[in-house]
Protein backbone atom coordinates (compact mmCIF):
# COMPACT_ATOMS: atom_id res chain seq x y z
CA UNK A 1 0.00 0.00 0.00
CA UNK A 2 3.05 2.10 1.17
CA UNK A 3 4.65 1.68 -2.70
CA UNK A 4 1.52 2.66 -4.23
CA UNK A 5 0.73 5.73 -2.45
CA UNK A 6 4.32 6.95 -3.34
CA UNK A 7 3.77 5.92 -7.03
CA UNK A 8 0.44 8.10 -7.64
CA UNK A 9 1.93 11.22 -5.53
CA UNK A 10 4.62 11.07 -8.31
CA UNK A 11 2.25 10.79 -11.34
CA UNK A 12 0.44 14.27 -9.46
CA UNK A 13 3.95 16.11 -9.24
CA UNK A 14 4.68 14.98 -13.03
CA UNK A 15 1.41 16.04 -14.11
CA UNK A 16 1.66 19.67 -11.96
CA UNK A 17 5.45 19.64 -13.55
CA UNK A 18 3.93 18.85 -17.22
CA UNK A 19 0.90 21.48 -16.86
CA UNK A 20 3.53 24.39 -15.52
CA UNK A 21 6.08 23.76 -17.69
CA UNK A 22 4.64 22.68 -21.10
CA UNK A 23 3.18 26.28 -22.38
CA UNK A 24 6.55 27.61 -21.49
CA UNK A 25 8.30 25.16 -23.91
CA UNK A 26 5.88 25.65 -26.27
CA UNK A 27 7.21 29.08 -26.56
CA UNK A 28 10.67 28.27 -26.88
CA UNK A 29 10.70 25.62 -29.25
CA UNK A 30 8.44 27.85 -31.29
CA UNK A 31 11.00 30.57 -30.98
CA UNK A 32 13.68 28.72 -33.30
CA UNK A 33 10.69 27.87 -36.25
CA UNK A 34 11.42 29.96 -39.59
CA UNK A 35 7.52 30.40 -39.73
CA UNK A 36 5.74 33.50 -38.47
CA UNK A 37 2.90 31.62 -36.63
CA UNK A 38 2.92 29.09 -34.07
CA UNK A 39 0.61 26.55 -36.09
CA UNK A 40 3.60 24.27 -37.32
CA UNK A 41 7.14 23.96 -36.71
CA UNK A 42 8.57 24.98 -40.24
CA UNK A 43 12.59 24.26 -39.52
CA UNK A 44 15.27 25.31 -37.51
CA UNK A 45 16.15 28.95 -37.71
CA UNK A 46 18.28 31.76 -35.25
CA UNK A 47 16.36 34.34 -37.21
CA UNK A 48 14.07 35.29 -34.72
CA UNK A 49 16.52 36.05 -32.31
CA UNK A 50 18.60 37.93 -34.59
CA UNK A 51 15.33 40.09 -35.40
CA UNK A 52 14.96 40.41 -31.33
CA UNK A 53 18.91 41.69 -30.86
CA UNK A 54 18.11 44.30 -33.69
CA UNK A 55 14.99 45.71 -32.18
CA UNK A 56 16.92 48.71 -30.14
CA UNK A 57 13.38 50.09 -28.65
CA UNK A 58 12.50 46.24 -27.05
CA UNK A 59 16.23 45.87 -26.41
CA UNK A 60 15.87 49.32 -24.42
CA UNK A 61 12.75 48.25 -22.82
CA UNK A 62 13.99 45.27 -21.30
CA UNK A 63 17.44 47.30 -19.95
CA UNK A 64 15.07 49.67 -17.84
CA UNK A 65 12.82 47.21 -16.85
CA UNK A 66 16.20 45.16 -15.19
CA UNK A 67 17.31 48.73 -14.06
CA UNK A 68 13.71 49.11 -12.46
CA UNK A 69 13.91 45.58 -11.08
CA UNK A 70 17.28 45.40 -9.58
CA UNK A 71 16.93 49.10 -8.35
CA UNK A 72 13.39 48.56 -6.68
CA UNK A 73 14.54 44.95 -5.32
CA UNK A 74 17.84 46.43 -3.52
CA UNK A 75 16.14 49.21 -1.99
CA UNK A 76 12.79 47.13 -0.84
CA UNK A 77 15.91 44.35 0.33
CA UNK A 78 17.13 46.81 2.98
CA UNK A 79 13.57 48.87 3.92
CA UNK A 80 12.31 45.22 4.65
CA UNK A 81 15.04 43.87 5.99
CA UNK A 82 15.13 47.09 8.37
CA UNK A 83 11.37 46.52 8.83
CA UNK A 84 11.56 43.34 9.64
CA UNK A 85 14.18 44.12 12.56
CA UNK A 86 11.77 46.32 13.91
CA UNK A 87 8.44 44.25 13.70
CA UNK A 88 11.06 41.08 15.71
CA UNK A 89 11.94 44.34 18.31
CA UNK A 90 7.80 45.12 19.00
CA UNK A 91 7.40 44.16 22.44
CA UNK A 92 3.58 44.88 22.71
CA UNK A 93 2.05 41.58 20.86
CA UNK A 94 -1.03 43.46 19.87
CA UNK A 95 1.18 46.01 17.95
CA UNK A 96 3.33 43.44 16.22
CA UNK A 97 0.22 41.62 14.98
CA UNK A 98 -1.23 44.79 13.71
CA UNK A 99 1.27 45.29 11.63
CA UNK A 100 1.78 41.89 10.56
CA UNK A 101 -1.67 41.45 9.47
CA UNK A 102 -1.17 44.70 7.58
CA UNK A 103 1.54 43.27 5.69
CA UNK A 104 0.22 40.63 4.87
CA UNK A 105 -3.07 42.21 3.31
CA UNK A 106 -0.56 44.18 0.84
CA UNK A 107 0.71 40.03 -0.18
CA UNK A 108 -3.26 39.40 -0.54
CA UNK A 109 -4.44 42.09 -2.31
CA UNK A 110 -5.49 41.64 -5.94
CA UNK A 111 -2.45 43.98 -7.78
CA UNK A 112 -5.71 45.66 -9.84
CA UNK A 113 -6.60 47.22 -6.54
CA UNK A 114 -3.05 48.07 -5.62
CA UNK A 115 -2.37 49.13 -8.80
CA UNK A 116 -5.56 51.55 -9.17
CA UNK A 117 -4.53 52.78 -5.62
CA UNK A 118 -1.00 53.70 -6.76
CA UNK A 119 -2.49 55.85 -9.77
CA UNK A 120 -4.46 57.90 -8.00
CA UNK A 121 -2.13 58.46 -5.06
CA UNK A 122 0.37 59.94 -7.88
CA UNK A 123 -2.37 61.73 -9.01
CA UNK A 124 -3.61 63.39 -6.41
CA UNK A 125 0.15 64.34 -5.38
CA UNK A 126 0.77 65.03 -8.87
CA UNK A 127 3.83 63.00 -9.34
CA UNK A 128 4.39 62.23 -13.17
CA UNK A 129 3.58 58.56 -14.63
CA UNK A 130 6.81 57.59 -15.88
CA UNK A 131 10.23 55.94 -14.44
CA UNK A 132 9.73 57.43 -10.87
CA UNK A 133 6.16 56.43 -10.11
CA UNK A 134 6.80 53.03 -11.19
CA UNK A 135 10.04 52.55 -9.21
CA UNK A 136 8.01 53.47 -6.16
CA UNK A 137 5.47 51.13 -6.93
CA UNK A 138 7.38 48.50 -7.47
CA UNK A 139 9.49 49.16 -4.05
CA UNK A 140 6.24 49.67 -2.06
CA UNK A 141 4.69 46.14 -3.03
CA UNK A 142 8.38 43.91 -2.58
CA UNK A 143 8.86 45.35 0.98
CA UNK A 144 6.25 42.96 2.22
CA UNK A 145 7.56 40.24 0.35
CA UNK A 146 10.95 40.75 1.97
CA UNK A 147 9.78 41.02 5.61
CA UNK A 148 8.20 37.74 4.68
CA UNK A 149 11.61 35.90 4.05
CA UNK A 150 13.82 38.51 6.31
CA UNK A 151 11.22 37.57 9.89
CA UNK A 152 11.45 34.35 9.90
CA UNK A 153 15.72 33.44 10.02
CA UNK A 154 15.65 36.42 12.67
CA UNK A 155 13.27 34.85 14.73
CA UNK A 156 15.11 31.81 14.47
CA UNK A 157 18.44 33.82 16.00
CA UNK A 158 19.13 32.77 19.91
CA UNK A 159 19.19 35.68 21.98
CA UNK A 160 21.78 34.07 23.81
CA UNK A 161 24.11 34.66 20.21
CA UNK A 162 23.27 38.25 20.89
CA UNK A 163 24.23 38.01 24.59
CA UNK A 164 27.59 36.09 24.24
CA UNK A 165 28.36 38.92 21.49
CA UNK A 166 27.14 41.98 23.82
CA UNK A 167 29.44 40.25 26.93
CA UNK A 168 32.29 40.58 24.31
CA UNK A 169 31.69 44.48 24.09
CA UNK A 170 30.04 44.76 20.68
CA UNK A 171 28.39 47.65 20.54
CA UNK A 172 24.97 48.18 18.89
CA UNK A 173 26.64 48.81 15.05
CA UNK A 174 29.01 45.13 15.86
CA UNK A 175 25.91 43.17 16.58
CA UNK A 176 23.87 44.33 13.61
CA UNK A 177 26.82 43.97 11.21
CA UNK A 178 28.87 41.28 12.39
CA UNK A 179 26.17 38.91 14.05
CA UNK A 180 22.93 39.61 13.21
CA UNK A 181 23.13 40.13 9.15
CA UNK A 182 25.24 37.27 8.63
CA UNK A 183 22.85 35.08 10.39
CA UNK A 184 19.91 35.94 9.05
CA UNK A 185 21.80 36.78 5.19
CA UNK A 186 19.86 33.43 3.28
CA UNK A 187 16.82 35.45 4.09
CA UNK A 188 17.69 38.22 2.72
CA UNK A 189 19.08 37.09 -0.19
CA UNK A 190 15.78 35.04 -0.17
CA UNK A 191 13.89 38.21 0.48
CA UNK A 192 16.13 39.71 -2.34
CA UNK A 193 15.33 37.22 -5.45
CA UNK A 194 11.64 37.48 -4.67
CA UNK A 195 11.36 41.18 -4.81
CA UNK A 196 13.50 40.59 -7.81
CA UNK A 197 11.54 38.25 -9.44
CA UNK A 198 7.90 39.64 -8.95
CA UNK A 199 9.65 43.33 -10.18
CA UNK A 200 10.52 41.59 -13.35
CA UNK A 201 7.26 39.72 -14.16
CA UNK A 202 4.88 42.51 -12.58
CA UNK A 203 2.33 43.67 -15.16
CA UNK A 204 -1.33 44.56 -13.80
CA UNK A 205 0.49 47.62 -10.86
CA UNK A 206 3.03 48.58 -13.89
CA UNK A 207 0.12 48.87 -16.60
CA UNK A 208 -1.56 51.44 -14.19
CA UNK A 209 1.60 53.50 -13.22
CA UNK A 210 3.34 53.64 -16.51
CA UNK A 211 3.53 56.98 -18.79
CA UNK A 212 5.38 59.79 -20.10
CA UNK A 213 6.61 57.28 -23.40
CA UNK A 214 7.93 54.48 -20.10
CA UNK A 215 6.77 51.31 -20.36
CA UNK A 216 8.61 47.63 -18.86
CA UNK A 217 8.36 44.44 -20.57
CA UNK A 218 5.24 42.82 -19.39
CA UNK A 219 3.52 45.68 -20.62
CA UNK A 220 5.70 45.87 -24.02
CA UNK A 221 4.79 42.25 -24.98
CA UNK A 222 1.00 42.95 -23.46
CA UNK A 223 0.77 45.42 -26.20
CA UNK A 224 2.31 43.65 -29.28
CA UNK A 225 0.58 40.63 -28.20
CA UNK A 226 -2.78 42.52 -29.01
CA UNK A 227 -1.05 43.15 -32.35
CA UNK A 228 -1.06 39.46 -33.16
CA UNK A 229 1.70 36.68 -32.64
CA UNK A 230 5.32 37.48 -33.25
CA UNK A 231 7.45 34.63 -33.19
CA UNK A 232 9.92 37.46 -31.83
CA UNK A 233 8.39 37.42 -28.25
CA UNK A 234 8.86 33.99 -28.17
CA UNK A 235 12.68 34.54 -28.54
CA UNK A 236 12.47 37.72 -25.98
CA UNK A 237 10.28 34.65 -23.58
CA UNK A 238 12.93 32.17 -23.94
CA UNK A 239 15.55 34.29 -22.80
CA UNK A 240 13.90 35.73 -19.95
CA UNK A 241 13.41 32.22 -19.21
CA UNK A 242 16.92 31.70 -19.23
CA UNK A 243 17.81 34.03 -17.25
CA UNK A 244 15.11 33.17 -14.48
CA UNK A 245 16.98 29.71 -14.20
CA UNK A 246 20.05 31.36 -13.92
CA UNK A 247 18.74 33.25 -10.82
CA UNK A 248 17.62 30.13 -8.79
CA UNK A 249 20.45 27.90 -9.74
CA UNK A 250 22.78 30.97 -8.45
CA UNK A 251 20.17 31.69 -5.54
CA UNK A 252 20.47 27.97 -4.84
CA UNK A 253 24.52 27.81 -5.11
CA UNK A 254 24.61 30.65 -2.64
CA UNK A 255 22.00 29.08 -0.16
CA UNK A 256 24.58 26.03 -0.12
CA UNK A 257 27.23 28.19 -0.07
CA UNK A 258 25.65 29.83 3.07
CA UNK A 259 25.01 26.79 4.81
CA UNK A 260 28.22 24.90 4.39
CA UNK A 261 29.64 28.02 5.58
CA UNK A 262 27.35 28.31 9.19
CA UNK A 263 28.29 24.53 9.34
CA UNK A 264 31.99 24.92 9.85
CA UNK A 265 31.73 27.77 11.69
CA UNK A 266 29.90 25.66 14.27
CA UNK A 267 32.27 22.85 13.93
CA UNK A 268 34.76 25.68 14.75
CA UNK A 269 33.51 26.57 17.86
CA UNK A 270 32.90 22.95 19.23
Amino acid sequence: MTQRRFKWRNLYLWLVFIVLYAPIIFLVVYSFSKGDTMNNFHGFTWSHYQDLFADTRLIAIFLETLLIALLSSLLATMIGTLGALGINNTTRPVTKNTILALNNILMVSPDVIIGASFLIFFTALKIPLGFGSVLLSHIAFSIPIVVLMVLPKIQEMSTSLLDAAADLGANNWQLLSQVIVPYIMPGIFSGFFMALTYSLDDFAVTFFVTGNGFTTLSVEIYSRARQGINLEINALSGLMFLMAMVLVIGYYFINQYSSRHRANVRRRRK
